[in-house]
């Protein structure tokens, strides 16, 4: 009898999920590129994939940067929306948003189809010229 409380037990256990990394953008988290770059805007056979968080947890949060698998490369990225709730007052997006950057944090195209969270221009000093082609805030 003891023997099967504690296995009904394990299997109640194994059900329910505490994980924190749930908190936003992850690795292989299927993401939408929403600038007008050329490698944005082509079709996608696999959707893009992040598979690295520049982050020391792991999870990316609006204003990270990351590293995504797109059409066979790897290209970085910054997040400017997640659909996962944040703190208070921050908006909450359907999709996963990135934008493609170069390696010196340019942005790769020149305009942005998304709105863009008003709290990046705390960073402004990081992404001055993405906030610069960016058409609308939220």
């Amino acid at each position: 009898m003891i023997s099967h409380v504690r296995h009904k037990s394990h299997i109640l256990s194994s059900h329910c999920s505490v994980s924190s990394a749930v908190a936003a953008i992850q690795k292989l988290t299927r993401v939408r590129v929403v600038d007008n770059s050329a490698l944005g805007n082509a079709h996608h056979h696999r959707p893009p994939k992040v598979i690295h968080v520049y982050t020391k947890n792991g999870i990316g949060k609006v204003g990270d940067r990351v590293l995504l698998a797109i059409k066979g490369q790897k290209k970085k990225a910054l997040i400017v929306g997640h659909k996962m709730p944040g703190a208070r007052m921050t908006p909450r997006f359907d999709s996963n948003n990135v934008v493609l950057i170069e390696e010196n944090g340019n942005p790769t195209g020149t305009r942005i189809k998304a709105p863009i969270p008003t709290h990046l221009r705390k960073m402004e000093g990081e992404y001055s010229k993405l906030l610069a082609i960016a058409q609308r805030f939220v």
